[in-house]
């Protein structure tokens, strides 16, 4: 069953200048961003943008410096206006909300994980983590048994007295997402949250995120100009550039078809047997298939071990069991030579 959409962008557009609104309504949409701001001295950061995303979903949206991404995700919360179109949150339109409704709307509903953690030093963890539920009016005893469970969560049991100079850049990160988690958010939005952080930290606080997901099963937005964050963080990527979306997709069907050279170059260095499915590479089943079935969403990485000990191609199956096609080494083989 198909998962209800949490978050709708229509026609989002964000101009930069002091005639932001009067340069929208005249702008000519083939004209490009250089063009448009060489005739009229605004920048169009986010140009018609459209998407759909599920509840429970991690939706990526990535580019390069200046793609507009940061200032798109942004819209959806309205910490910067668009400057046209629309933010459907549970179809309750966010771009009409007055100042209380987009209040209760943060503090309640939304919660944002940013690159620089942006913590209280004068503030103790504890203190740190429970501060969106003192904004709330939370009694103290409540809302630190509250932080306390979700300091438990991030595993940082222990450290709850300590004050952020006294941590690492990991545990200060993993003490924002707490703090983040604390007030129960339905949607959690991350602008480049581990970019900040050295390969290894960053790797595990990936995992960690990933971890918790598949408890809580949150509506995520998560920003990154990295495409191998991208692939193991999203369940569908938004790819930008100039401030429109390229390619909207799964890690899969992006890796598989990039529409053009500029999402190709991200999906060159990626081992595409690290991304592509069974379903991707089999081919129509035949008598000679034996043994039992792999699932067609199977990674081709995890199949390596089982399809390498056949001497018969192996079938694959669909979600309901039924054969759809088979896969051997020799498919297996090209898969990992593969690049793109």
């Amino acid at each position: 069953m198909t998962a209800p959409t949490k978050i709708s962008c229509r026609n989002i557009w964000k101009v930069f200048g002091p005639h932001a609104d009067q340069v929208l309504a005249k702008i000519d949409p083939t004209k490009s961003r250089a063009e448009v701001q060489k005739e009229t001295g605004h920048v169009v950061a986010v140009k018609d943008v459209s998407f759909d995303i599920r509840k429970g979903e991690c939706f990526v949206v990535m580019g390069l410096s200046g793609s507009g991404k940061s200032t798109l995700v942004r819209c959806i919360s309205r910490l910067i206006e668009p400057t046209g179109g629309q933010v459907l949150i549970d179809g309750q339109d966010v771009t009409a909300m007055n100042k209380t409704d987009l209040r209760e709307l943060r503090r309640h509903k939304m919660s944002m994980v940013f690159q620089h953690f942006g913590l209280f030093p004068h503030r103790k963890v504890i203190d740190n983590i429970s501060y969106g539920l003192e904004v709330q009016g939370v009694k103290k005893a409540e809302r630190t048994a509250k932080a306390m469970e979700v300091l438990e969560l991030v595993g940082l049991k222990g450290w709850e007295d300590r004050y952020p100079r006294e941590l690492s850049g990991g545990m200060q990160q993993r003490v924002g997402l707490a703090r983040a988690m604390a007030v129960d958010p339905e949607i959690l939005i991350f602008d480049e949250p581990f970019s900040a952080l050295d390969p290894l930290i960053r790797r595990e606080m990936q995992d960690e995120l990933l971890s918790l997901q598949a408890k809580l099963q949150k509506t995520m937005v998560f920003i990154t100009h990295d495409f191998l964050e991208a692939i193991k963080m999203g369940d569908n990527i938004a790819i930008m550039k100039d401030g429109e979306i390229s390619q909207i997709g799964t890690p899969e069907e992006i890796v598989a078809n990039p529409v053009n050279k500029y999402v190709s170059d991200f999906t060159e260095d990626v081992p595409r047997y690290k991304v592509l499915s069974a379903g991707k590479i089999m081919r129509t089943a035949s008598a000679r298939a034996k043994g039992d079935p792999v699932k067609v969403s199977a990674k081709i990485e995890k199949l390596i071990d089982r399809v390498a000990e056949s001497d018969t191609p192996v079938p694959v199956a669909d979600a309901e069991g039924k054969i759809v096609g088979e896969i051997d080494r020799t498919m297996i083989i090209r898969a990992m030579q593969s690049r793109t």
